[in-house]
């Protein structure tokens, strides 16, 4: 980057680690950054009152718009700001709903900051018509450069809003996954439920065990047997590598939206392969781009195929360690978030 720059990182997506392990990649890069949490910056006064009463105002005059009061204190942001003097924001995930984006770009302009998003959630807004619309026309314009995770969604940015974007997988931080317990499992499945997920877990239901959080609540579309193999609760940190330890089998299946936009590149991908797990993962164009399919990970187009390769992979423990070695040493080579967070520094600086 030339000389050294400050950043100051606005992270919309606390509840998963990855802003605080790019903060922690920029110190070992000797970069210097100061991370929020935007949940944690004040909150507006009276914020549900006046939340509540602004949509029912909206509603009452437009009701085909999306309507979210940005819920923090755009005063202590700027004071943040003032503080800190940052060369570059980069904001992770999302800010519209703790402030106003064109609020944020006339306060980086005011303080001759460039304005950065790490669009980590964009496929998760495609079954809510409004708030996607929202995102596209109200907050992806004020960056300076958009980053994306997925390869479709890049494209998508800049044929159809003319953005500046960049495609920009994920990493992960290196694991050292614990020894083995006594709680072996064949299959392992970390994630939230989701309706094509059901659908593909019952084809190995005799096999897998499943951790994540609103399962319960779709109890009724479940056969008993598959019900049985959930632990309803998130998992991260010590207790997540402990699981991959204790598995043969790291199954990664994509959430519907992101499916049905020919993109699967999520975080368990890259967290799986830092681990030195077998990694299966439903096909994609952009998973085969990034890695050797069949020598760094495996992969399944159907329930049908993903039964198959479970039974194959369980029955072929030499091929099933080598690809994962190999599927590790691809990791350490290309997608550790040193790695990623450099190339990013890069083009802020582009």
């Amino acid at each position: 980057m030339g000389a050294k720059k400050k950043l100051l990182i606005l992270d919309g997506i606390a509840g998963v680690p990855l802003g605080t392990e790019i903060v922690e990649t920029l110190a070992e890069l000797d970069v210097e950054a100061t991370y929020q949490d935007c949940k944690r910056l004040s909150t507006i006064p009276l914020y549900g009152l006046r939340s509540a009463y602004s949509k029912a105002i909206q509603k009452h005059g437009e009701t085909d718009s999306f309507f979210y009061l940005p819920r923090a204190d755009v005063k202590q942001l700027e004071q943040l700001i003032t503080r800190v003097k940052p060369d570059y924001i980069l904001v992770i995930g999302f800010i519209y709903k703790f402030i106003n984006p064109v609020l944020l770009q006339s306060i980086a302009r005011k303080h001759n900051v460039s304005l950065f998003l790490y669009d980590t959630d964009s496929c998760n807004l495609f079954s809510k018509r409004r708030e996607f619309i929202f995102f596209l026309e109200t907050e992806l314009p004020v960056y300076d450069k958009v980053f994306s995770f997925s390869r479709v969604m890049t494209d998508f940015f800049i044929e159809t809003r003319q953005l500046k974007a960049v495609y920009h997988p994920y990493g992960a931080k290196a694991i050292n996954i614990p020894p083995v317990s006594t709680d072996q499992k064949d299959v392992l499945f970390v994630g939230s439920a989701d309706l094509r997920r059901i659908f593909l877990l019952e084809s190995i239901k005799e096999n897998v065990s499943i951790y994540g959080s609103r399962w319960e609540r779709n109890d009724a579309l479940m056969s008993q047997r598959l019900k049985a193999c959930i632990t309803d609760k998130s998992v991260w940190g010590a207790e997540l590598h402990q699981l991959f330890a204790d598995s043969k089998i790291v199954l990664n299946i994509t959430r519907s939206q992101f499916y049905g936009a020919g993109t699967g590149i999520n975080l368990r991908i890259f967290e799986a392969l830092a681990a030195g797990t077998f990694l299966l993962t439903d096909y994609c164009d952009e998973v085969a781009e990034l890695f050797k399919v069949g020598k760094e990970l495996e992969t399944f187009k159907s329930a049908a195929e993903l039964q198959e390769k479970v039974d194959y992979y369980l029955k072929n423990p030499e091929q099933r360690l080598a690809i994962a070695r190999q599927g590790q040493q691809a990791f350490q080579q290309r997608f550790t978030w040193r790695t990623r967070v450099q190339a990013m520094l890069e083009e802020m600086a582009a």
